[in-house]
């Protein structure tokens, strides 16, 4: 094997001086060495008669060859044979031959003639030109490494997702190429399936490409008609350009096209999207949204539309016409570390949803809410202020609540010395905390008849005292409410006439209600005390991989009391007599922001009991490296009451929750009551039976101790195979997964189906599943169930088909709900997507075959019906 030579050279020359003693103009270098040269050399005396030449030459030359590197010194010319490389700056050139003219700046590259080929066609060695993260291949190169132009012939380049290649390609400048019998494809064969070929083309690097006279081929085979002119995006990411729309048909509307625009990325920091719809029975839509970003600081859009729909055939008489608007903000700021703000608010007409979109929930939504917060915070303090909004779609109600202002103030120990952890001696009164919360609200309702505004300030202080007796914590509260309004409410009877259709009337009974303008406090407090500990059992059975197994339990007890602020004494309660004399009382503020008081004294005590059943896994014997699994088996948590205040039926029900995860396979939650009081029957006016509780407890007239009222649970699991590679191969493919994001997203058009996404195809099967279950049993003979699965399927029947059927099942109504299937299969540089609803309101499929390649997905084709074809 013959040696490689390499060399460096650091200077446009490859130095004459070194040189300069040559008789002969050609030098055959034969054995390995490295030669270093600087343009004055210290051992050479300068000539100061002769002008000094000016190089442009600014950077180490490296060169090799495998088999021979020969210098012409007088003519300043270098050859490089068998596997020659040459690297410049970001060039790096390979080649099986390369002569340099240091003179004229200028290379040249070629390939040698495959002695293996028997017809001396095949070349082998072509050249292969790598320059500021661009690939270039083809048989013969001519490069100008000055002025960045050249020539290559047959080349082929290729750019991350897609390359382009020309019989000749002609280099301009550092960024500009034209090419000859030019060809652009993004698939990844050597023999691509589809491209697009055209006898002149120009590129521009990370930029576009311009071409005229575009044949489109698919396996080989050119579509008839020729495209005139094309400009294709040759940089991923965002572009300006126009959004291609959707085409359909729909028995209401006509046909149409949907989503049609353009799409405007305005700089680095901003875009957009401007889009519209046409049908032809009259009808159009037009939407914008706006984008802006800066990365770590702020980020946000802005979106707007309107839809103008004609019902009805032209002459019908009954035709309408209804215009529907939305429009929404979203906004996100970090102003420093401890202040922020963050808007989402959307005002829509009632029927928007519903006419202009396809998504099963967005169709379905009831209400829109929205808010806006700005938040400060401090070391034991914060304040914010807020504005929320809800309107329901279903009826005209909108209630808006602003200003909206809370501050709250973390627990603080005021008798607390500096240095009493220091000494380990705490004094019982540096352990009361006190913590404060302050709100300030003014709420709006209103609807199409009347309007209805509140406002009013609470005020909470609490003060809590934890002191530890041995091993039981005990935590004293009391607890301080205040709240301002500037009004109250007044009800007073009343009678007006009512009058049938007959003609007939009665006088009826009614309640006037009115609003009195004052300033009230209203001040209630609560009092209480708990106490805790915990209690642990282990035994280490050493059994079946399990080294120990613990039982924690957590009992506590608690006792608190209220006083009946529904009482004269304290002035919160109104009341009036009533037709048939009698007295009712009512309380004065519950219509306000925060209402008013609870009725009734509460002295009660609580009782309750945490059970948590773990195990700890053995250690495999000579591992040292991983730690000891810790396995929950079981939460079990009781708690039941007695109220001492109450008249009756003070016992409270007893009340269970539970819940397990068994690995990473199965989750199950649930919980239940019972009552302790017997229930009696009882018949209406209408001969109907109702039951009624009584306070006899159950026990009492043999009936069981208790009885079950409500009991509810859910399993859930997930399943999956394992992935078919792995995360770091992942992570090689996608570089960017690992970097921070900008807040504007690679997808920026407005895309009409967004649910159209590539699955993941490296997992072979992947099954969710959802079982609900809840029992309702009010009295001894009544009951409700409600029981429902819902499943979630996917699967790949080989690498490049996916399946996903989901849905679910009522089995109290015997129904499939929002049943859905969707395939995807991956055709290299295409894919195909195909959805179906085949039951519902929403039904109908959309069936579409495009293009991989982001920036060619608009060639497409696609069929649809029903919800997708947009027929609501």
């Amino acid at each position: 094997m013959n040696q490689i030579k390499t060399f460096s050279i650091i200077t446009i020359l490859f130095s004459t001086l070194l040189f300069a003693q040559q008789k002969e103009s050609v030098t055959p270098i034969s054995k390995p060495d490295t030669i270093k040269t600087i343009i004055a050399d210290s051992l050479a005396v300068p000539d100061s008669t002769k002008p000094k030449k000016q190089f442009d030459v600014d950077a180490v030359i490296n060169a090799a060859a495998s088999d021979s590197l020969i210098f012409q010194v007088k003519k300043k010319k270098m050859y490089l044979y068998g596997s020659g490389e040459l690297k410049y700056k970001s060039t790096d050139l390979k080649s099986a031959k390369i002569f340099i003219d240091y003179q004229k700046n200028e290379l040249e590259a070629f390939g040698i003639e495959d002695t293996s080929d028997t017809a001396k066609v095949k070349m082998k060695g072509n050249p292969h030109l790598t320059e500021g993260g661009e690939t270039f291949e083809g048989s013969y190169i001519r490069h100008n490494f000055k002025t960045q132009r050249g020539y290559i012939s047959l080349a082929k380049n290729k750019d991350k997702e897609q390359r382009y290649e020309g019989e000749k390609v002609k280099k301009v400048d550092k960024s500009t190429f034209f090419i000859e019998d030019g060809m652009f494809t993004s698939c990844e064969s050597d023999t691509p399936h589809t491209y697009f070929a055209a006898h002149e083309m120009k590129v521009m690097q990370k930029d576009k490409i311009i071409a005229k006279w575009i044949f489109m081929y698919i396996g080989g085979v050119p579509l008839p008609i020729p495209i005139p002119f094309a400009v294709i995006p040759n940089e991923s990411g965002r572009r300006s350009g126009i959004i291609i729309p959707g085409y359909g048909q729909d028995r209401d509307r006509g046909q149409y096209f949907y989503n049609f625009g353009y799409f405007w990325a305005m700089s680095d920091y901003m875009d957009l999207a401007l889009t519209g719809d046409y049908y032809t029975k009259g009808g159009w839509g037009a939407r914008s949204r706006y984008r802006y970003a800066k990365r770590y600081d702020f980020n946000g859009s802005f979106n707007v539309g309107f839809s103008r729909l004609d019902i009805g055939e032209p002459n019908d008489p009954v035709k309408n016409q209804r215009d529907d608007w939305n429009l929404s903000w979203n906004h996100s700021q970090q102003f420093d570390p401890t202040s922020q703000f963050s808007a989402n608010l959307q005002f829509v007409s009632s029927n928007y949803l519903r006419e202009n979109s396809i998504d099963y929930n967005t169709i379905l939504t009831q209400q829109i809410v929205s808010g806006a917060n700005f938040s400060k915070n401090w070391e034991n303090s914060n304040i914010s202020l807020n504005y929320s909004r809800t309107q329901s779609l279903d009826t005209t109600l909108v209630s808006e609540s602003f200003p909206n202002i809370n501050y709250s103030q973390n627990v603080f120990y005021p008798f607390r010395r500096e240095n009493s952890f220091a000494d380990g001696k705490q004094k019982w009164y540096e352990l009361i905390g006190i913590s404060y919360s302050g709100q300030f609200s003014r709420t709006n309702q209103k609807d199409a008849v009347k309007s209805k505004s509140d406002m009013g300030a609470q005020h909470n202080i609490n003060l809590n005292f934890s002191p530890k007796v041995g091993y039981i914590n005990v935590s004293p509260t009391f607890s301080y409410q205040e709240k301002w309004y500037n009004k109250r409410l007044k009800l007073e009877p009343a009678r007006y006439e009512h009058f049938y259709p007959n003609g007939k009337s009665e006088m009826r009974d009614t309640v006037l209600d009115t609003s009195v303008k004052e300033l009230n406090f209203v001040r209630t407090f609560s009092m209480g005390v708990s106490a805790s500990t915990k209690i642990y059992g282990v035994m280490n059975p050493n059994l079946l991989g399990v080294e120990s197994f613990r039982h924690t339990l957590t009992p506590s007890v608690s006792y608190n009391y209220q006083p009946d602020f529904s009482d004269d004494k304290w002035g919160y309660y109104d009341s009036y007599i009533d037709s048939t004399g009698k007295k009712v009382r009512y309380d004065k503020f519950t219509r306000e922001v925060f209402q008013g008081v609870n009725g009734g004294r509460s002295q009660s005590i609580n009782f309750s009991l945490g059970n948590v059943f773990e195990i700890k896994m053995a250690k495999t014997p000579g591992d040292t490296t991983k730690e000891q699994k810790k396995i929950q088996l079981l939460n079990f948590d009781a708690s039941v009451g007695y109220n001492f205040a109450a008249d009756s039926m003070k016992l409270r029900d007893l009340s269970l929750s539970y819940r397990t995860q068994i690995g990473d396979i199965i989750n199950f939650s649930g919980s239940s009551s019972y009552t302790f009081y017997d229930q009696i029957v009882e018949t209406n006016q209408y001969g109907q039976e109702t039951y009624r509780y009584v306070n006899q407890y159950l026990a009492s007239n043999g009936k069981g101790l208790f009885r079950l009222t409500n009991l509810n649970f859910s399993i859930s699991s997930t399943l999956s195979g394992e992935k078919l590679k792995s995360s770091e191969a992942e992570k090689q493919k996608n570089p960017e997964a690992n970097e921070d994001q900008v807040a504007i997203k690679k997808k920026d058009f407005i895309a009409l189906y967004d649910d159209s996404q590539a699955p993941d195809l490296s997992i072979p099967w992947n099954l969710s599943l959802s079982y609900n279950y809840n029992f309702s049993k009010p009295n001894p003979k009544e009951s409700d169930i409600f029981s429902n699965i819902s499943a979630d399927l996917g699967f790949s029947l080989t690498k490049n088909w996916k399946f996903t059927v989901r849905g679910s099942y009522d089995f109290q109504e015997k129904k499939i709900s929002a049943p859905q299937i969707t395939v995807y299969r991956d055709l290299h540089c295409w894919e195909m997507n195909f959805s179906w609803n085949p039951l519902g309101s929403y039904s109908g499929f959309r069936f579409e075959i495009r293009m991989k390649a982001p920036e060619l997905q608009d060639i497409k084709v696609t069929k649809s019906d029903g919800m997708y074809s947009g027929r609501r």
